[in-house]
Formats: C-alpha cells, structure tokens, sequence
C-alpha cells in the first residue's frame, strides 16, 4: 500500500506543509516517489508517522524525536524526565494561579473590590517569579509571599541606600559600609542562606525590569551598594596584610566578584549530594575556587595564611557570604587532598 502525500495529509490529520516539512528535517522521508517526483508513503512510513504524532502529543521536540527514533532505548528515560519536570512547573503554576483567583474570590465575596492595577501588577510578579523559582523555592522567600514586616524592612533599606547615593555620598563612606552590611545580612537572612536562591534571585533582577520597578533596586544601586560592602571587607583585609599585598587585593578584589555566588551555590549542592573531599568532581570544584581566590589574593602562601588569619579573627567578614564553616573545611580537605 502506498500514500500520496495529500492522502496521507487527510488521514494523519497533518497538513502537507506539516509533511514537507517532516522530509526536509530527515523526520519522514517517503519510501519511494514516483516518476514524476511525488511522494509515496509505504505502510513503514506510516507506521514511523503514528509514532511521530504519538510523541508529539506527549509534548517531545521534533528533534529528540528524531534522535529517539534513530536509537530507542537511549533517549526515553531523558524525554521522559523532561516531560514530568515540564508538567510538574504547569502544576506549580496552575496551583499559584488557582491560589491568587481563591485571594481575588475571597475579597469580591467581602466586598472588597480590588484595584485592577493591583491585580495585574501581582499577576506580572507572579508570572515573573516563575520563570526563576519552583513553588517550594518561592515559598522560602518572605518577600514574595507577602511579609509586610519584610517588605517595609527592605523598602526602608532602598530608600535608605537611594538617599545614600543621590547625595552623593561615597560608598567607603562607615555609615554607608554599615548600610551595606545591613543589606547583606538582610539578604542571608531572606533566602535562608541558600546561594543558589541568591544567584535565582540576581538572575530575576538583573533580567526582568519590572522585578526593578517594584523592588527598586536599579543596577546602579546595586552597584553602589555591592561597592560599599566591598571596601568594608578590604577595610578589614587591610590589617593582616601589607601595603603591597592590599594594593594587589584593592585593584583585583572587585572584578569577579559577581563570581562567587554561583561558584559558592555550585560547591554547596554538591556537598548535599554527600561527595567526598577526595572526589574528582570535588577537586575540580576546589579548583575554581582557588583560581577566583587568587585572583585578589595572588600566588603567594604567606599571604593566603594572612587572610585565612583575617577570617579566623574577624567574624564579619562572614556577614552576607553564604560561606559557611562545613563549605570552608571541604574547600581545605579538597585542596589538601
């Protein structure tokens, strides 16, 4: 038996164009064509198309079709995973949706009738939000689930930092030091000392305009406050090193520091997963953290003894690091191992 195209079109429901389109990516390639060049589709080809549409409709890429197609066993569990992982986020969201519509329900049936602005302004955050956090993730975060204690506090600390910079006060100015001490702290605080929703979270704000316009933090201030809290931790550096080695600390220490929150939050999931020190994955971590360390710190042992001494004296070069003892004692372990 065999198909031409239009009449395989009508029967699988496709359009040929749908058809065309499946030959020119190698998907479906007719068996034969006739001698003016029609495409004919044997019972193989249509066999091969129902699996086509039978994947499709569990939401597979026409590309990992193709590659499951070509190798059965060794592409499923992964599309498999990928499906319930995709479903598992329309859940999420749909529950989320299902939760601000029961709020909305709630203050129509007392009469409350809330703003629209409000509304699709929540909506948006909501939506935002979601492309960067799970449920269980947003749910950890006092902020987006509506703490008006946490909210005042940071819109106090933005307006408090604004004020800072709009007078132009320099940023190694102390009383702005202790502002950016503050806001660190904040932020350890209201993530639950979890890097990885720290770096979820700068991934949102340097991403998405309307997370600045409703937090305010714009990437000026953050700028302004991320150097503040920077020449706070080179004050305290400044006392265990010499004039050399803290000119070489001051010039590099800023550059990649934007680097540590993923590293830290990288290091810190892998610790979860119960890896020895001794692992090669561990010491390819270890690695990379030596790198970026000696990058402000240079090469030198006698200098990296200076600044562990520092951290062994000064607890608040801790404050808003997400660095923890067990994260430092794997670091060692790893290095020395």
């Amino acid at each position: 038996m065999h198909l031409k195209i239009g009449e395989l079109a009508k029967r699988s429901g496709l359009t040929v164009r749908a058809l065309h389109h499946y030959d020119s990516i190698g998907l479906l390639r007719p068996s034969t064509r006739t001698d003016a060049g029609y495409r004919l589709y044997n019972r193989d080809d249509i066999a091969r198309l129902h699996q086509i549409q039978a994947l499709r409709r569990f939401g597979v890429a026409l590309a990992d079709i193709g590659t499951f197609l070509a190798n059965p066993g060794s592409r499923l569990p992964a599309i498999v995973d990928q499906q319930i992982a995709a479903l598992t986020r329309q859940i999420e969201q749909a529950g989320v949706l299902r939760d601000q519509l029961t709020r909305l329900k709630r203050q129509l049936a007392a009469d409350e009738e809330p703003a629209l602005a409000d509304w699709l302004t929540t909506l948006e955050l909501m939506t935002m939000y979601d492309k960067y956090f799970t449920q269980e993730q947003r749910e950890r975060l006092p902020f987006f689930n509506g703490s008006e204690e946490c909210i005042a506090e940071w819109d106090a600390m933005v307006a408090r930092m604004h004020a800072f910079r709009d007078a132009g006060t320099p940023p190694e100015t102390p009383e702005v030091q202790q502002a950016a001490r503050t806001w660190m702290a904040m932020l350890e605080r209201d993530t639950g000392g979890d890097a990885q929703q720290l770096v979820r979270l700068n991934a949102m704000q340097d991403n998405e305009p309307a997370a600045r316009a409703q937090n305010g933090i714009t990437a000026e201030l953050g700028d302004y406050v991320k150097a503040s809290f920077s020449a706070w931790r080179l004050g305290l550096y400044q006392k265990y090193l010499s004039p050399d080695e803290f000119a070489f600390m001051k010039a590099n220490y800023p550059v990649r520091m934007q680097e540590w929150g993923p590293l830290i939050a990288k290091v810190r999931a892998h610790i979860a997963t119960g890896a020895s020190p001794l692992d090669p994955a561990s010491k390819l971590l270890a690695g990379e953290w030596m790198e970026l360390f000696c990058s402000y710190a240079g090469q030198d042992p006698a200098t990296h003894m200076k600044i562990r001494e520092a951290h062994e004296k000064e607890a608040g070069l801790k404050t808003g690091t997400f660095v923890t003892d067990e994260l430092l004692m794997f670091i060692r372990a790893a290095v020395a191992g």
